[in-house]
């Protein structure tokens, strides 16, 4: 069973940039699809960005397009978040999920524990 681990993360200012690293471990993780997640307090979990396994196809929600960058190294089983112009609305618990399938659905992937983001405005 692969674990995830989660870091990077943080408190910054509007504006500012993180970027969250996401390290698979108990197997290669190079065939499986991965994706960010967060969940803000009171909120329902949402999906942030997903990547398919080869990193060829990327997907965004609208609210982080042009701002956020996912990518993943298959050699080092590690998936990345770049944040730039941050908000005070992105302010969650980031959770790194990885799945078999591609996709945007919650119930497709597996979690890690997650990072808290807290950006200030």
């Amino acid at each position: 069973q692969v674990q995830l681990v989660e870091s990077g993360g943080g408190l910054v200012q509007a504006g500012g940039s993180l970027r969250l690293s996401c390290a698979a471990s108990g197997r290669t993780f190079s065939s499986d699809a991965m994706g960010w997640f967060r969940q803000a307090p009171g909120k329902e979990r949402e999906v942030v960005a997903a990547i398919n396994w080869s990193g060829g196809s990327t997907y965004y929600r609208n609210t982080v397009k042009g701002r956020f960058t996912i990518s993943r190294d298959n050699a080092k089983n590690t998936m990345y978040l770049q944040m730039n112009s941050l908000k005070p609305e992105d302010t969650a618990v980031y959770y790194c999920a990885i799945g078999r399938t591609y996709s945007t659905v919650l119930s497709d992937y597996n979690w890690g524990q997650g990072t808290q983001v807290t950006v200030s405005s």
